[in-house]
């Protein structure tokens, strides 16, 4: 079985951080590339980051980036998301997702094949 659980979600005031987690199973990342969307209510789900099954990170977000950092433990098949800066735009449900890939990764939803439940983030004061 694939699997791919998020967890970390939580509330978090604005400007506050927080740190995402995705736990593989079933899979070991190391042959696969990973992404980290999110999808507020009423809008599309967006692709925030992604990691390539070799380790390089590309394509952040530009709603995120600077502030957002993707990062892969393969001995713990398990990536993160450590956000910074959190603002009241961000607030979300988040997931991780998953594709056997070799090369270069996508932002786009329909270019992964496994996908995480999800995580809450509440940003709020």
């Amino acid at each position: 079985q694939l699997q791919l659980v998020e967890s970390g979600g939580g509330l978090v005031q604005p400007g506050g951080s927080l740190r995402l987690s995705c736990a593989a199973s079933g899979f070991t990342v190391d042959y696969y590339a990973i992404g980290w969307f999110r999808q507020a209510p009423g809008k599309e789900r967006e692709g925030l980051s992604c990691i390539t099954n070799s380790g390089g990170i590309t394509n952040y977000a530009d709603s995120v980036k600077g502030r957002f950092t993707f990062s892969r433990d393969n001995a713990a098949n398990t990536v993160y998301l450590q956000m910074n800066s959190l603002h009241p735009e961000d607030p979300a449900v988040y997931y991780c997702a998953a594709v056997r890939w070799r090369g270069p990764c996508t932002l786009h939803r329909r270019g992964y094949t496994y996908w995480g439940q999800g995580t809450q983030v509440i940003v709020s004061s």
